[in-house]
């Protein structure tokens, strides 16, 4: 019988753990429920935490529509070094002073990166070329090269700032790589910046709040008879 459900379709929030792929809670949702068609809308990166919406079933069908929705994250850049990946992927390097990087050229520097901008996403990703995601050529140092994308970021707040780490809240449409605006925006400070954190709290009205860790969601279904 609830096998039955998920094939007929569910829309499931998930609170992505840190550390797990966005394959990683498909490959383990598949296994507890015993069905194959099951997928998410929207990647988070391993680092990254938050909400994941995974749908089952016949409603795999609607994954497009709720990738397509606004996106909100809140996470830190860390100032002052930048890393290959732009996150904590992997290690940082290319230290700078921050000395005379004050709360008012930081916050000024957000609006910078408000509204429609073009941003490149970064070649430590999943984004095919010739078939392949340039993450793979870029770790074997193939010489990878994105072009911009359009995106629109709706907001950018800085949240707090504890020197060298700057917490941020982000309101932005589908495709924008936050980690790309992490490198950027410490680029444009002139001392380098990386993605140090970060967490997806919305994605058009579904919120983290309402989302099951994989946890809680392992529980209470393997425990049920699914067949």
């Amino acid at each position: 019988m609830i096998k039955n459900n998920f094939e007929e379709g569910r829309v499931l929030l998930i609170d992505k753990p840190f550390d797990w792929t966005s394959f990683d809670v498909i490959r383990k949702i598949r296994n507890t429920i015993k069905i194959k068609k099951v997928g998410h809308a929207g990647t988070l990166d391993p680092f990254a935490t938050g909400l994941l919406i995974v749908c089952t079933g016949k409603f795999t069908k609607r994954i497009n529509e709720f990738m397509a929705q606004e996106k909100e994250y809140t996470g830190t850049i860390t100032l002052g070094a930048v890393t290959p990946t732009y996150d904590l992927e992997s290690e940082p390097e290319n230290f700078k002073p921050i000395d005379g990087i004050t709360e008012e050229i930081i916050r000024e520097t957000t609006k910078q990166f408000t509204g429609e901008i073009l941003q490149t996403p970064p070649i430590h990703s999943a984004i095919k070329q010739n078939g392949k995601p340039v993450y793979l050529l870029a770790r074997k140092g193939v010489d990878v090269v994105l072009e911009p994308r359009k995106i629109t970021i709706h907001s950018f707040e800085i949240t707090q700032i504890n020197m060298p780490v700057i917490t941020f809240k982000v309101v932005c449409t589908t495709g924008t790589y936050i980690r790309s605006l992490a490198n950027d925006f410490g680029e444009t400070l002139g001392c380098g910046g990386y993605l140090s954190q970060l967490r997806r709290t919305r994605i058009g009205n579904f919120k983290v709040e309402d989302a099951i860790s994989m946890e809680d969601f392992v529980t209470e279904y393997s425990t049920l008879d699914i067949n």
